[in-house]
């Protein structure tokens, strides 16, 4: 797997001159200072809804079998973004949690702007643990910042009853669903929906599944490449079902998605694994209830691979005095796998999940957690995030444009290549030519 090089990763204009580049776990010392037991403090924005294992009931069971390493929760309730400028200004002050929940995506600008430690000491360790896709999420060139937690492959949802009924098998290939597409669309529903709102990390997914790795390096530059060959077939894939009317173009999060779903219109739909928890609560009591299936994303061209749509890990951040204990109950807290599943994660770490008694019901009694394991062991290796990622959030923008005609899809890959460059020259990074 290439990597992007530590010098790369952490050139700034004189930012980090101040953190340095060696705190490593391993210079943390022991579990304790003297018989004292120690504190590590880990934020968190997991739902902790009703019927969910709670976190803090996870941590208690760590607490009462690890008196030496007590661990005390917080959970955030706002935004994430919200959360990440808490933990800046939380870093800057010296009162930072030891560890927190940060976005892939998140990571490098993080690392960029010296709020993580280099835990890779500890993490390396630890590896083996969980999927190699999730487990890259967390690296920064060289650099582990900690262990990843969930992830989002995107895999491919869609109503049995309804293709069984137009005589459709389930896409294993584009050029599948693109034929699939066009017999539902002159019976009048979709069999995909393109979702503008969801371009930024839904396009990149794709185009990562296509086999695209966005960025590397040049040297100590960055280098950017958001307009490969993947990507072009994702480009050419979209184009050709809006100019043909034979996707649904609406918003993920708008009325219109779900009043397609409940309706019958929309019947399949490329969408990230963690989408499997509510997708279709709203065909609950209907007689669809129980119809549709999850499936691997159909293949863009580079064989049996996904692409990474969301997920978080548990970053340790700087300054934490005991990274070492840290990363101890990092790991464990990550292979809590029936819990972590419990409150609506696809987990990361490896190991069988019970597929959850509303998943049963609600498709149909398939082994669903099965099957989103299959596309997170799938989900390219090589799609490192840069810093800046995050905010590329004009590929909606364009998205937004080309379902109504406005623009191509291939222009919504132009908008990342120079957002993404304009991103890191803003963070004062260098990129190649």
């Amino acid at each position: 797997m290439s990597r992007i090089t530590r010098t790369a990763a952490v050139v700034t204009v004189g930012a980090l001159s101040a953190f340095g580049l060696a705190a490593c776990s391993s210079e943390s010392g022991g579990a304790s200072a003297g018989d004292e037991p120690i504190t590590i403090e880990y934020m968190h924005r997991l739902p902790d809804g009703e019927g969910m294992t709670s976190v803090n009931e996870i941590v208690q069971r760590w607490n009462d079998e690890n008196p030496n390493i007590q661990v005390k929760t917080t959970k955030f309730d706002g935004a994430a973004t919200d959360m990440i400028l808490k933990l800046e200004t939380d870093v800057k002050a010296g009162n930072a949690a030891c560890l927190a929940q940060t976005g892939y995506s998140e990571v490098p600008q993080l690392f960029v702007k010296g709020l993580l430690e280099d835990v890779a000491d500890e993490a390396t360790t630890y590896e083996d643990n969980y999927s190699a896709g999730a487990f890259s999420g967390m690296r920064v060139g060289d650099a582990i910042v900690g262990l990843p937690q969930d992830v989002g492959p995107l895999v491919y949802f869609y109503d049995e009853a309804a293709f069984a009924e137009l005589g459709l098998d389930v896409p294993t290939t584009v050029d599948e669903l693109t034929a699939g597409s066009a017999t539902a669309a002159a019976a009048g529903k979709y069999a995909t929906a393109f979702t503008p709102d969801e371009a930024h990390n839904w396009l990149a997914a794709q185009s990562a599944a296509a086999g695209n790795t966005w960025f590397g390096t040049e040297g100590d530059a960055w280098t950017v490449n958001a307009q490969g060959a993947g990507s072009e077939t994702v480009a050419a894939f979209w184009q050709d079902l809006l100019d043909n009317d034979q996707t649904l173009a609406t918003e993920r999060w708008g009325e219109a998605f779900t009043a397609a779903l409940n309706d019958g219109t929309l019947i399949g739909h490329i969408g990230a694994a963690w989408e499997a928890g509510f997708l279709l609560d709203s065909l609950d009591g209907t007689d669809a209830e129980g119809t549709w299936r999850v499936a691997q994303l159909p293949d863009f061209g580079a064989g049996a691979l996904s692409g990474p749509d969301g997920g978080s890990g548990v970053a340790v951040l700087k300054g934490c005095e005991y990274p070492a204990e840290a990363m101890q109950f990092n790991d464990w807290f990550n292979t809590q796998i029936d819990d972590l599943a419990s409150q609506g994660l696809v987990v990361a770490a490896q190991g069988e999940v019970k597929t959850p008694e509303k998943m049963l019901r609600q498709f149909g009694g398939q082994d669903v957690m099965a099957e989103l394991a299959t596309a997170t062991a799938n989900m390219n290796p090589d799609f490192p995030y840069a810093p800046g990622f995050s905010t590329l959030s004009k590929m909606n923008e364009t998205a937004a444009a080309a379902a109504t005609g406005g623009a191509q899809v291939a222009d919504i890959f132009a908008t990342a290549q120079d957002s993404a460059v304009t991103a890191l020259t803003d963070l004062g990074l260098p990129v190649a030519d």
